[in-house]
C-alpha cells in the first residue's frame, strides 16, 4: 500500500497542526495514530521505535480535509507499528470516527477489518455531465451507475469488453469533475469492471482479478487515490452479489497499483489484505 505517511505520537496535535502536516505531506491522506492507554510506550524514531500498546486512535487527513474512512493508511499505520516499532501484539485495535478497525498480521501481509458500505441505484441528480467527464472517450462504454450514500461514492460500472490498459489510459480533468458536480453528495468517483484474462486483467502470474477499479477524488484534494480500501468497502458488496463470491482478488489500476485480497463476512464487515513496505523515515520538527 503506497502514497500516504503514517505519524505515531504519545501526545496529541491540533486538528489544524494536523491538517497542515497532511498538506505539507502532499499525499492521498496523512496518518495520525496516537497511544491511548496509560503506560503504554512508544519512541519516536524508527530504528529504535519499541512499543507494547495495542490501541490507538486514528485519524486521517487529505491534503483538504479529515476523512472518515481510509483503508490504505490504516494499513500503513499498523505496518510502522508492526515492522518498524518491533510491535510484538497479533492485532491492533485502531479507534477511529468510522467506529473500531482491527488490523492482523500474516507474515508479510497485513489484514484490516472494515465496514461495509453496500452501494444502490439510487444515484443522485444531476450527475450526467460528471460521468461524462470522468469517462472522456469512454462514455459509451457505461454499463451502469449506483451510489453508496454512507461514503458519498459514485460507482460507474464500465462493460467488461473495456480493457484494463484502457481503463489505465482513463484521464479525467480534476477541475472539471469538480465544475460539473458541487452539491457535496459526490466526494469520490469509482470506475470498476469486471475482471477476465480477455480483458487483460491479470497479473504477473497469469491470476485474473476479479475485479478492477480506479478512484477519484478530487473534492477531498485527492485527484487519484492509489489503492483505496474505503472504496472497496463499495466495491467489495457489489461484486460479491454480482459474481456470487465471498473471497476475490481485485486490483486498483492506478499509476501505483495495489493488489487487493477480499474476504466478505455474515457480520457486516469485509476483511481486506495486502503488503506495505516502509520506503522512507523522518523526523517532522514543530516550531
Amino acid at each position: 500500500m503506497r502514497g500516504c505517511s503514517a505519524h505515531p505520537s504519545t501526545y496529541d496535535l491540533s486538528d489544524d497542526t494536523k491538517q497542515k502536516l497532511a498538506m505539507e505531506m502532499n499525499l492521498s491522506e496523512t496518518a495520525f495514530v496516537r497511544i491511548l492507554q496509560p503506560g503504554d510506550s512508544l519512541r519516536n524514531t524508527c530504528q529504535s521505535f519499541s512499543s507494547i500498546a495495542s490501541n490507538f486512535e486514528l485519524r486521517w487527513f487529505t491534503p483538504k480535509n479529515e476523512v472518515k474512512l481510509c483503508g490504505h493508511a490504516t494499513v500503513a499505520s499498523a505496518a510502522v507499528l508492526f515492522f518498524c516499532s518491533g510491535n510484538q501484539s497479533d492485532a491492533l485495535t485502531f479507534k477511529t470516527k468510522s467506529g473500531d478497525l482491527v488490523a492482523k498480521r500474516l507474515a508479510d501481509r497485513i489484514t484490516i477489518s472494515l465496514p461495509q458500505n453496500p452501494p444502490s441505484d439510487k444515484v443522485p441528480k444531476g450527475v450526467d455531465k460528471l460521468i461524462e467527464i470522468t469517462l472522456g472517450d469512454y462514455h459509451s462504454k457505461l454499463a451502469e451507475t449506483l451510489y453508496s450514500l454512507s461514503t458519498r461514492k459514485l460507482i460507474v460500472l464500465l462493460h467488461p469488453s473495456v480493457r484494463r490498459e484502457e481503463l489505465e489510459k482513463m484521464s479525467p480533468n480534476p477541475a472539471a469533475m469538480m465544475a460539473a458536480y458541487k452539491t457535496g453528495e459526490v466526494m469520490g468517483v469509482i470506475i470498476t469492471l469486471k475482471g477476465s484474462r480477455e480483458n487483460g486483467a491479470v497479473d504477473e502470474d497469469g491470476r485474473v482479478y476479479d475485479f478492477i477499479s480506479r478512484y477519484f477524488a478530487p473534492w477531498n484534494g485527492i485527484n487519484e487515490d492509489p489503492v483505496t480500501g474505503a472504496a472497496h468497502t463499495v466495491l467489495s458488496p457489489y461484486w460479491s452479489n454480482v459474481l456470487g463470491k465471498k473471497e476475490m482478488y481485485a486490483r486498483q489500476c492506478s499509476a501505483r497499483g495495489g493488489n487487493l485480497e477480499i474476504k466478505m463476512r455474515d457480520d457486516g464487515r469485509v476483511d481486506l489484505s495486502g503488503t506495505a513496505k516502509i520506503v522512507l523515515e523522518g523526523k517532522v520538527l514543530l516550531n
